[in-house]
């Protein structure tokens, strides 16, 4: 009888495939299923061959090819597919095993799940897995929460495939998270980080190639500057690459000049940064960064209707560019530091966020510690995260990352800048609605008082909504229709 296998893994488009060739290569033997088994074949005869692999065509085999207790990996599409899956797999299995949800879940979806996984007698885990394919072969970061008792039997293995960083690169990305949908739900909050930062890096771009008028080389080279300090990230590195390609071959067209100017400008979403805006309105938490992403990748779809508007609508006249910018190495200077600032708000708002879900749902995140889970492999990896951390580690009741000193003397430092750059962008019509609606967040967040004293009052005179008084507690409501100045005749 053949030696049986540490792990299994159930789906093999590439991320499963990547994934799965990881585990393997840090000395663990996996069994792997795919529902259709001409992809299980064409695995081990491929890339597969001559390794710690066992292929199976049905669910029955995968799990009799598992040690026990077996871990059991879902890598397939959320939803509908991953409850069947489980109905499945859970007469196969026996008590004390382990099944992982691996995909894009819900959050929500994993605490149902885990729940009812648990009645079995099963152990469950959602695990947020980021960095994409290359991330998932190389070293994903990983997010895994759900039944705690599983947490020891898949450590050794999440631990070892895990990116790593630290001055010997020998801190893996991934530790436990918490209860329930805890894993998927800082997932869900990375992703929706991912979008902020993709649309401030896109603004970023806009008002520097139409203000400044820089060329795709000229972006290039500021790019890589930023890179080198305060900004460094993947994003902002791919972001430098992409502007470095051009005169290429893509499928059977040929393009001539650089291919970021002849990508159409309709941007795709796969959901999670909506279901992180959408539960942040359920929190009540002004997640307001990942929302204005999400309406602006929505904006860009009306690419027919855009194109209509744009012979109809007018935009300022008269507005000189030069005049407006003055010195461009000055102002290039000034968008940096409005990225930055606005990126710190960006996470500033996604930690509050974890910090309301973890406490409505008894988590006890450890806020750090995620910071640190996004330092390698993911997609919104940088180098300021450190930063976050240190934050979290001195001050684990951190009501807002700009109340740091760290993080509030940068916002200081860039103000005057990043209020320019929202400014001259204005000026020149030009949509920068994540700088405008960062800005708006800190300018909101630092005032003592807020312009919703007259909106409880309309609430209260329509509606009897009620009202707080400043220096009196409890609910008041008054006759406004009897109290109000008689109108002028």
């Amino acid at each position: 009888m053949s030696e049986l296998c540490d792990f299994g893994l159930i789906g093999l488009a590439v991320m499963g495939e990547n994934l799965a060739l990881n585990v393997e290569s840090r000395g663990f033997r996996v069994a792997v299923y795919n529902r259709t088994a001409d992809k299980v074949d064409a695995f081990m005869q491929g890339r597969a061959a001559g390794k710690q692999f066992v292929g199976c065509h049905t669910l029955q085999q995968l799990v009799a090819q598992l040690k026990p207790p077996r871990k059991v990996m879902m890598l397939v599409k959320a939803g509908e597919a991953v409850d069947q899956l489980i109905d499945q797999l859970v007469p196969l299995l026996s008590p004390g095993d382990v099944l992982i949800d691996g995909g894009n879940t819900y959050f929500a979806d994993t605490e149902r799940r885990t729940a009812a996984v648990e009645k079995q007698g099963l152990l469950y885990v959602g695990s947020g897995v980021s960095g994409g394919e290359e991330g998932a072969l190389k070293g994903p970061s990983l997010m895994p929460g759900g039944s705690q008792p599983a947490w020891p039997l898949i450590q050794p293995i999440f631990q070892a495939i895990a990116a790593k960083v630290g001055p010997d690169a020998d801190i893996p990305c991934c530790e436990w998270l918490g209860p329930g949908g805890a894993g998927h739900y800082v997932k869900m909050v990375h992703n929706g980080i991912e979008y902020g930062d993709m649309q401030l890096i896109c603004e970023a771009y806009l008002v520097l190639r139409e203000a400044v008028g820089l060329s795709n080389d000229e972006l290039y080279d500021v790019f890589d500057q930023w890179n080198r300090g305060e900004l460094q990230s993947y994003l902002i590195e791919i972001s430098r690459d992409i502007f470095s390609v051009r005169d290429v071959k893509v499928d059977e067209h040929h393009i001539e000049g650089f291919l970021v100017d002849q990508i159409l400008d309709v941007a795709g979403a796969k959901g999670t940064g909506k279901w992180m805006s959408q539960h942040a309105l359920d929190l009540g938490v002004p997640s307001t960064l990942v929302t204005a992403a999400v309406f602006a990748r929505g904006l860009s779809a009306m690419k027919t209707s855009r194109l209509r508007a744009s012979q109809v609508l007018p935009g300022p006249a008269g507005a000189s560019a030069a005049d407006l910018i003055g010195d461009p190495s000055v102002f290039i200077e000034q968008v940096r530091l409005a990225l930055y600032a606005s990126k710190i708000c960006s996470y500033a708002q996604g930690f509050v966020q974890l910090r309301e879900a973890s406490e409505e749902h008894e988590w006890g995140l450890d806020y750090g510690k995620c910071a640190l889970l996004w330092r390698g492999g993911c997609i919104i990896r940088a180098q300021f995260l450190d930063h976050i951390n240190a934050a979290f580690v001195a001050q684990p009741d951190l009501e807002n990352l700009l109340l740091h000193p760290y993080f509030a003397a940068i916002v200081q430092r860039a103000q005057v800048a990043w209020r320019n750059v929202v400014i001259v962008a204005t000026q020149l019509g030009l949509p920068v609605a994540a700088f405008s609606t960062a800005l708006a967040y800190y300018d909101s967040y630092r005032r003592a008082r807020l312009p919703a004293n007259l909106l409880q009052a309309q609430r209260d005179y329509f509606g009897a909504h009620t009202f707080e008084l400043v220096d009196k507690p409890g609910k008041h409501h008054v006759d406004w229709l009897n109290l109000r100045k008689p109108p002028q005749a």
